[in-house]
């Protein structure tokens, strides 16, 4: 990922949050039939850094759990969010008209050894922990729960899937909001996007 300086981001706590709140992840890998990628939600354990670990499921029926070996590398992209910014929203633009237009976004590339866990025991726990972090966040008080389906339906659906783990080695974070503009076009293209709903990217932008 091409990676000017003033657009890195690397404090740990923010690497996190990026992951843990933008949690479906693009895993890359490259395997007998070539570069394929499924896209996954995960669950970080431990540091978004080397010695941490992603934790996923995939269908017993996908190719990943036949085509690639125990330890090959993969890539782990996740994106939050992003927008096209309009050189209408630089009050300089209004000055000299030296603007183009260009697309702010935060992304964050984990690097890592992929392990294929089929164990009953690992994937009810990664599915009990996904399903509680998930359900907590759209159902305050509601939660569905893995109990509140027969168990002989949970134990069938277990069965057809294994579970993933990634042992992370290098992340690599990118947030281009910005950075290299006026403060007074950064903050006004921010204002522009949360008028259209773009919160999340407008704070990062006026955080920078």
């Amino acid at each position: 990922m091409y990676m000017p300086a003033h657009f890195v981001e690397n404090r740990p706590e923010e690497l996190r949050r990026l992951i843990e709140h933008n949690p479906l992840g693009a895993l890359v890998r490259h395997g007998t039939a070539g570069l394929d990628a499924d896209h996954l939600p995960f669950e970080l354990e431990g540091n978004a850094g080397e010695g941490g670990r992603l934790h996923a499921h995939v269908a017993r029926a996908n190719p990943i759990c036949t085509q690639i070996p125990d330890g090959a590398e993969v890539l782990v992209i996740f994106r939050a969010a992003d927008a096209y910014v309009s050189p209408n929203w630089y009050p300089s633009k209004h000055e000299h008209h030296k603007q183009v237009p260009t697309w702010n976004y935060e992304v964050v590339h984990v690097h890592g050894r992929l392990r294929m866990r089929d164990d009953e025991k690992y994937v009810r726990g990664l599915v009990a922990r996904l399903t509680r972090i998930h359900e907590n966040r759209t159902h305050a008080g509601k939660a569905w729960r893995m109990s509140d389906a027969p168990r002989d339906y949970i134990d069938t659906m277990l069965m057809a899937v294994v579970g993933i783990e990634v042992e992370i080695t290098r992340v690599v974070g990118k947030a281009k909001v910005g950075q290299n503009r006026e403060a007074r076009d950064r903050l006004g293209a921010a204002d522009a996007l949360a008028e259209r709903g773009q919160h999340e990217l407008a704070s990062a932008m006026r955080n920078r």
